[in-house]
């Protein structure tokens, strides 16, 4: 079946990245001159994706307001005779059928899904996480689309991380299929231990999930953190089911944490048709005097 909804959760608090995210929503900081927030959509757009819906949370309108008309500020570019200007903003909100819900009590990123629940419907259906842009030459969305069009399973996007690391994320029991697919049995959110980590394969900012996930997330019981976690609906799916990983192509930049906001804004930086040439200059210039 076609994967053409997504749902974007944007309902954190970024207390990473405080106290930038204080006033500003974490997804609405800048990748030069991009919110990160846009990239993901984007990325969405270029899936496949037909309707989107962002999670949000209060003191987060500046999100939708991105995606909406913004007419005063359109007249004033036609005005001055910036077309270029003009047409790139208007396109912003033409980029997809956006719709939003507020998650009304932080309560986790599986209770941030089960808010979708009507917007899904009996579909699957994408999941990008609002704290990753991943940059790929074929939207990592799609890389995942792909394997569950093929497989019928739930899909994760999936990437070995440290010994150090893992601890921060999930760990999951893979088996390999082919190339960078894998079979997913079995994951644990947050390993306490190192008995508990099962491999350094660990979901990383996309899924794909079948609407029967809603039916596990409504059972599940708040976990690490006191938060319903999605990863613990996923683990029983894993475990019924069975999931596919896909070991994705691509670059991420966690975009809930200050260095990966950094390396985001140097590296994007450095391909921006604009400016790109000038920084790389100053870069140099840079590096020299470390």
């Amino acid at each position: 079946m076609k994967v053409r909804k997504a749902v974007i959760p944007a309902a954190g608090l970024g207390t990473r990245v405080l106290p930038a995210s204080k006033a500003m929503p974490k997804e609405m900081l800048a990748i030069v001159d991009k919110p990160a927030i846009q990239y993901i959509v984007e990325e969405a757009v270029q899936s496949g994706i037909e309707e989107i819906m962002i999670i949000t949370s209060r003191g987060k309108t500046t999100v939708e307001d991105h995606f909406d008309r913004a007419p005063e500020l359109e007249n004033v570019l036609l005005q001055r005779g910036k077309k270029d200007v003009y047409d790139e903003i208007v396109s912003i909100s033409k980029l997809a059928n956006i719709s939003y819900i507020r998650q009304k009590e932080t309560k986790g990123l599986g209770h941030a899904i089960l808010c979708a629940k009507a917007f899904v419907g009996n579909e699957p259906f994408a999941v990008l996480y609002g704290d990753d842009v991943i940059k790929a030459d074929y939207p990592v969305c799609r890389q995942l689309c792909d394997a569950y069009e093929e497989f019928g399973l739930g899909v994760a996007g999936i990437k070995e991380v440290s010994e150090e690391a893992i601890q921060k994320y999930s760990s999951l029991k893979v088996d390999p299929i082919r190339d960078n697919l894998f079979r997913v049995s079995d994951m644990i959110e947050k390993p306490s231990s190192p008995d508990q980590v099962l491999s350094l394969y660990s979901i990383l900012g996309r899924c794909v999930l079948p609407p029967e996930i809603f039916a596990i997330l409504e059972k599940t019981p708040p976990g690490t953190g006191g938060e319903i976690q999605l990863t613990d609906a996923m683990k029983k799916l894993a475990q019924v089911k069975g999931m596919v990983g896909v070991d994705f192509i691509g670059k991420r930049y966690d975009m809930g944490n200050k260095l990966g906001i950094l390396e985001a804004i140097v590296e994007i930086g450095l391909e921006h048709k604009e400016v790109g040439a000038d920084f790389r200059e100053y870069l140099k210039k840079m590096a020299s005097q470390l």
